[in-house]
């Protein structure tokens, strides 16, 4: 395997520029060129038009995702199995990665899309997991990964499927917001402890709300508690996770702190989705993964007849001591779509009296760069009539944040994981209603979100579907997007990046 690589699909890459020799994220050069070659493999199969492998093309873009799978073996285990799938014999190029595109406008474009199709996977993979599924969704996505393959689509063929990506991750995100509240019912106000108790304890990260029922269901008067951590902090949320007494709090922060808190924690980590850091080895005999979730010489539950055993973790974990506190107090939070609209005559009363000037919709996802910080006192620093609305790991820049209230009204309304920022689509467009605009844009809403790595690159795409304009991005604009991309972007949308927390608190708020 050639000891070079080249990726730029995440918001950290080295200099906003590419990852070169090794990915900031901790992957590899052969790990970065694995993912290549599963990616090239699967538009291949997509392209072979052969049926019912649309769960094995969700699970390849998804293990694909930043700070998923790190693990050789498991990404060649993909690759040769997609090799099966293809009927004829195809002969793999050398140069498959992002540069064998030589044009760099249609090198951003293919890579805009294909980022779009890995979170969209991401959102399908979590639906799947509860039984929902849509093989409109499944044959898009399928379709479109073999038009990535094809050098006759022009860039304004390949802008016009990015906008399709867009319309497309909005029903993949109606999918799995149908999955969840169907299946745990509508999140709901709800305050979670961030402190710890003195029992053993298992910590469950990352986003898959089944892994977790199943966890819980299997701890039960075990005498081991079962805390959150990072995105699956909005399970308190969901009332059919309020019976269970063992899902005591949530421990820690985003996923970027993860080396401090999982060292502090004790216990037995369980890592269900993306977002992984690279454990270190005192507590790497630790951490377990499942789903898309790898790495080397961690253990790896699997999945056998829609079930997971989860008893390796629970005899470990009562053999450790119990977490070490990090903090005391509550968070709260289970805003979603059903619980704002339950306080909309509140809200839009708010607005019409003027108590409430301006929603900032501050989602998306946390990071380890300093710059970073800027999240936290741009909240900090907005006027006391505006209500920010997050969603996505974003949210630990601000969560914990005493910003008050408007008349009842928490300032900071938290509508859950990443994965449920169709939630606060939703909430835009009921107001739009209640309003009686015929514009989205005409709203008091103003967009400043943080992004990270490829399921923003859906919600992005989907906000540009839903006609939403005038959206900062940060820290960066993505490394993928080529000055005439960005440009077209600027020019059609107002896409725009931060710049200081003043300059920008007069900019969208004025």
């Amino acid at each position: 395997m050639d000891s070079k690589m080249f990726c730029f699909q995440c918001q950290e890459t080295q200099g906003n520029k590419g990852c070169t020799v090794k990915g900031i994220c901790g992957k590899t050069a052969e790990i970065a060129n694995l993912q290549d070659k599963l990616i090239y493999v699967t538009k291949k199969l997509s392209a072979a038009k052969v049926a019912n492998v649309s769960k094995e093309i969700t699970l390849n873009l998804f293990c694909t995702i930043t700070n998923a799978n790190f693990d050789a073996e498991f990404l060649n285990d993909r690759i040769n199995k997609t090799l099966n799938l293809i009927p004829e014999k195809i002969e793999i190029p050398e140069n498959i990665g992002v540069l064998a595109t030589e044009n760099e406008d249609v090198r951003s474009l293919r890579e805009l899309i294909t980022y779009g199709l890995k979170g969209m996977a991401a959102y399908l993979y979590h639906a799947n997991a509860l039984c929902y599924d849509d093989e409109q969704i499944n044959a898009f996505m399928q379709s479109t990964l073999a038009k990535l393959l094809d050098d006759t689509l022009s860039g304004d063929d390949l802008t016009a499927l990015a906008l399709e990506t867009g319309k497309v991750g909005v029903d993949t995100m109606a999918l799995l917001d149908k999955a969840n509240t169907s299946t745990y019912g509508n999140p709901e106000l709800t305050k979670v402890n961030i402190g710890v108790r003195k029992n053993p304890a298992i910590l469950i990260s990352g986003h898959d709300l089944k892994d977790l029922e199943q966890l819980l269901e299997q701890t039960e008067n075990t005498g081991v508690d079962v805390y959150t951590n990072g995105e699956m902090l909005p399970a308190h949320y969901y009332p059919a996770f309020k019976k269970y007494k063992n899902l005591v709090g949530n421990y820690g922060n985003a996923w970027h702190l993860q080396q401090k808190e999982f060292e502090k924690f004790n216990g037995v980590i369980l890592l269900t989705t993306n977002c992984l850091v690279p454990p270190k080895e005192s507590y790497k005999s630790r951490v377990f993964t499942t789903g898309a979730v790898a790495y080397p010489n961690c253990k790896y539950i699997s999945e056998v007849d829609g079930k997971k055993d989860f008893s390796p973790l629970i005899e470990l974990a009562k053999t450790l001591p119990p977490p070490t506190e990090l903090e005391t107090g509550e968070i709260i939070g289970g805003f979603a779509h059903e619980q704002v609209f339950a306080l909309a005559d509140k809200v839009v009363d708010a607005v019409k009296s003027g108590a409430i000037k301006k929603f900032v919709v501050m989602a998306g996802c946390d990071g380890r760069q300093k710059s970073r910080e800027y999240y936290t006192n741009f909240a900090k620093a907005l006027p006391k009539d505006t209500v920010i609305l997050t969603a996505g790991c974003a949210k630990y820049k601000f969560n914990k944040l005493d910003l008050g209230d408007i008349g009842g009204i928490p300032r900071i309304l938290d509508a859950g994981q990443c994965n449920d920022s169709y939630s606060l689509a939703l909430i835009a467009l009921k107001l739009k209603e209640v309003f009686g605009l015929d514009d989205v844009n005409k709203l008091p809403i103003v967009y400043n979100i943080s992004w990270f790595e490829q399921k923003a690159c859906t919600v992005l795409l989907a906000l540009l579907y839903l006609g939403v304009k005038n959206i900062h991005l940060g820290p960066t604009l993505p490394a993928f997007l080529s000055p005439n991309v960005a440009k077209v972007l600027v020019e059609n949308f107002g896409i725009g990046t931060i710049s200081t927390v003043d300059e920008d608190i007069k900019k969208l708020i004025g």
